[in-house]
């Protein structure tokens, strides 16, 4: 249902002159201009139906546990080819060295990365750095994840980073391409 937008002079009756020339003038401007038919192939999507958003309480919010795991599954530095990426997911380059960081605190973990990356950087292309998927910490959070992949993204020799693959660790384990 469209509605006119109508304006009252002082006297209270209606001034439609006004409603009616902008009419005129969208009619003229319009003329000639012919509707899109729908592309055959099914290119261009058809816009959903708007829909009123839900109950803040029916919405299930992820879990922490799932936010950490969706946000850093991988990391590439600034020019870096996101093709490197799925290499490392693949497992494509071998891990030269294995650091296993259970049983650490999140400072000792990350003094030991700092370390290892250091030594390592100029030896090997990719290492395999072990810190667990935190099913045994407070409320099932892997807080060395968290922790050494906020670090890994701030280290120079850091090229890029992602989850190992199933066979070493999975999203327990993170895969790191070094910088020669």
């Amino acid at each position: 249902m469209k509605r006119r937008r109508e304006k009252r002079d002082n006297a209270g009756t209606l001034d439609t002159s006004a409603a009616d020339a902008d009419v005129e003038y969208f009619l003229t401007a319009m003329t000639g201009v012919v509707r899109l038919a729908q592309d055959p192939r099914g290119h261009v999507p058809v816009a959903p139906p708007i829909r009123p958003p839900r109950a803040a309480s029916s919405a299930p919010s992820p879990t922490a546990r799932e936010t950490i795991e969706h946000s850093e599954a991988g990391f590439a530095a600034p020019g870096v080819d996101r093709r490197e990426l799925r290499k490392l997911k693949r497992g494509d380059y071998p891990a030269g060295r294995r650091l296993d960081l259970h049983g650490m605190t999140a400072a000792e973990a990350v003094a030991g990365v700092m370390r290892f990356i250091d030594d390592g950087h100029r030896r090997h292309r990719c290492v395999c750095i072990i810190h667990g998927r935190g099913l045994h910490s407070e409320a099932n959070v892997s807080i060395l994840k968290t922790r050494v992949r906020a670090y890994l993204r701030t280290h120079r020799a850091v090229l890029a980073y992602a989850d190992a693959p199933r066979g070493d660790g999975g999203d327990g384990a993170v895969y790191v391409l070094l910088r020669k």
